[in-house]
């Protein structure tokens, strides 16, 4: 059966973050911080447009890349994500650029992911965009909407408003316009 990725994400103020990350620490969880460099690609094909995200990414350890299968901030999207050696973090660069596909942006931030219950919590503190809860589960499509409604109790019980998509769209659209001035 095809995996999704339910995901919510809320954008959150600096003294938010700073106590949720005190609450998660305070739970005893299993944790990982890591930094997080990303290059969003955009191509002249329309399967890699704006509702498509191929990008590349690597942390303190490994490269990724990922591609995500439906509009930027949807709840549940289709993901593929293959793991290389964090040294091949350029090549997958220059094959990109070889390939013709331009770089849309890079984001800068530090992640700090939690594992809480079941589900995937991270923390983001992103260079030039702000500060953003997210919360994830792989799920599959029998269970998705049920999921959804998981992660939606779960914001709930943090008392975290749902961020609207059109308010994340447009903060999105003006990084992507300011993104080299901002970083």
């Amino acid at each position: 059966m095809r995996q999704v990725e339910v995901e919510l994400r809320s954008l959150i103020s600096k003294e938010k973050y700073d106590e949720l990350l005190k609450f998660f620490r305070n739970l005893n969880l299993l944790f990982t911080e890591n930094y997080h460099e990303t290059y969003y690609f955009k191509g002249n094909d329309k399967n890699l447009g704006s509702y498509d995200h191929l990008r590349i990414y690597r942390t303190n350890k490994e490269a990724v890349l990922l591609f995500k299968k439906g509009k930027i901030h949807d709840e549940i999207k289709e993901e593929i994500e293959i793991k290389f050696k964090r040294e091949e973090f350029e090549d997958l660069e220059k094959l990109f650029l070889h390939l013709g596909l331009k770089i849309q942006a890079k984001w800068f931030r530090k992640r700090i992911e939690f594992k809480w219950n079941d589900i995937n919590v991270c923390l983001d503190d992103t260079k030039g965009y702000g500060y953003i809860l997210e919360l994830e589960k792989i799920s599959d499509e029998l269970n998705k909407n049920k999921d959804l409604e998981i992660l939606n109790k779960k914001l709930k019980e943090l008392k975290i408003d749902l961020t609207p998509k059109k308010q994340f769209d447009k903060k999105y659209a003006d990084y992507l316009k300011n993104w080299q001035n901002l970083i």
